[in-house]
């Protein structure tokens, strides 16, 4: 036990670079809860044709943050061996990738948006139905501003926190979140003489809100260059080494590939689940929503361990990054626990707070519960798939990570909604505790040491 243990040292390292990050995430998905309220004052329509917008919304971020991680990896070990060229060769790829995403996604939106759409609403009222697509469909239409600044954050974001930079880019976030929920006030209801634009509103809220974001970001990074050493001559060029093209992408393809595949199999979980009806659909906005505010101290441990983990394998201290990957485990779950009973004593309120319906709340509640139930088991998890990518071992976690869920999840999934009787909360309880055999999987593969590669020297 004393090993699952750190000293004062140890946790203000950790904390460090967790608590910018935790609270960033906690001020922009608390807006976010506030903006789903916003929308969901609007009624279920609108509410419902948020959500499924925000699927799509949800692959393409996950896909952003898949294509970055890859360099990323080669990032936090080029800055642990004290090699700022690395740095920024990592940057430039990081720019051709994302231009490159942004070029197909706004394809598909334009092309295939509406068809999209429609994928989950398959039942319900006629008038629902066609209300709940004219809502997606006109926030779809403004939300795609977002792609663009959106990927440059990223990029900057990124970089920065792998050279130790997190405080910034949690400032950025704050800012933008408060200029967010500003303007969601403003523009969905029509205050301060604004015309109530309703769901267009939130996505414009959100579109400036990103801008802002990225000014803040993008221009103290290169009005402090002496400090991030590798924007210094980032655009001077955009050639890149060759070899190291190739390991990125021999390491980080397989990242960039489970983050698509993986988000996309949330999104196709979730238009199973939508066979049950509008009322799921808004029930599990209600539901992720929360949940995602109660995550960010599991999720930002995740990010803190891949750095500092990064960081010592590139520096060869193997026995270091096996210490503290173990210790940051223990703490996660330890923390997770705490925040999964406050979620499930409060699974009642936040539902409450929509203007919806007396069956959806209900169905809210009892999936907050259930996510609450399973929520240390993910903090697990989220461990351990950081610390196993920070050693590059990217195959490995496509395998754990998107080969689990196409190949057991998703069909187990899509059997038990189309051809047994189970209600919905028995159908995503069975979802859910699926994970149980992802940990054990996980856990081996962990306890191998498999993860303990330098990629740099």
């Amino acid at each position: 036990m004393r090993r699952l243990i750190g000293t004062k040292k140890f946790y203000k390292q950790l904390l460090l670079l967790a608590v910018p990050i935790i609270i960033q995430n906690a001020i922009t998905n608390f807006v976010g809860f506030l903006d789903n309220i916003m929308v969901g004052q609007l009624g279920t329509q609108q509410m419902s044709g948020v959500a499924i917008v925000n699927q799509f919304m949800f692959v393409f971020n996950l896909c952003i943050f898949g294509s970055l991680s890859g360099a990323g990896i080669f990032g936090a070990q080029f800055y642990g061996s004290g090699n700022h060229k690395g740095v920024r060769d990592t940057f430039r790829f990081k720019l051709i990738t994302g231009i490159a995403i942004l070029s197909i996604t706004l394809l598909l939106f334009l092309c295939f948006g509406e068809q999209l759409i429609r994928l989950y609403l398959t039942s319900g009222a006629e008038q629902d139905v066609s209300a709940t697509l004219c809502y997606a469909k006109r926030y779809l239409h403004w939300i795609s501003l977002e792609l663009l600044p959106f990927i440059v954050v990223q990029i900057y974001s990124s970089t920065l926190r792998e050279t130790g930079q997190t405080f910034i880019p949690m400032l950025a976030g704050i800012v933008a979140v408060l200029v967010n929920l500003a303007l969601n006030y403003i523009l969905i209801f029509g205050m301060l003489g604004c015309p109530a634009l309703g769901v267009s509103g939130a996505a414009i809220a959100t579109v400036l809100a990103r801008l802002v974001e990225c000014s803040i970001v993008v221009l103290w990074t290169h009005l402090h260059a002496r400090q991030n050493l590798f924007i210094i001559g980032a655009y001077r060029s955009l050639r890149l080494p060759a070899s190291l093209c190739k390991e990125i992408l021999l390491k980080g393809s397989p990242l960039w590939i489970n983050e698509f595949l993986w988000s996309a199999g949330i999104a196709t979980v979730n238009q199973c689940f939508s066979m049950r009806g509008l009322e799921v659909v808004a029930a599990i906005n209600i539901s992720s929503t929360i949940s995602n505010l109660f995550n960010v101290v599991f999720i930002a441990l995740g990010n803190a361990v891949s750095i500092l983990v990064g960081q010592q394998l590139g520096a060869n201290e193997f026995d270091r990054a096996k210490d503290t990957s173990a210790k940051v485990i223990a703490f996660s779950t330890v923390c997770t626990v705490v925040t999964s009973l406050i979620l499930a004593g409060m699974s009642s309120l936040f539902p409450a707070l929509y203007n919806t319906t007396e069956p959806v709340r209900r169905l809210a509640t009892q999936m907050i519960r259930i996510t609450a139930l399973f929520m240390p088991m993910q903090s697990f998890l989220n461990i351990i798939y950081f610390t196993i990518r920070s050693g590059g071992k990217t195959v490995i976690t496509f395998l754990f990570d998107s080969g689990y869920s196409w190949c057991i999840a998703i069909p187990f999934t899509y059997c038990i909604v189309h051809f047994t009787p189970l209600g919905i909360l028995a159908v995503y309880t069975l979802y859910s505790s699926l994970d149980i055999i992802k940990s054990i999987v996980g856990y081996i593969l962990y306890r191998r040491g498999i993860w303990l590669h330098n990629l740099v020297t």
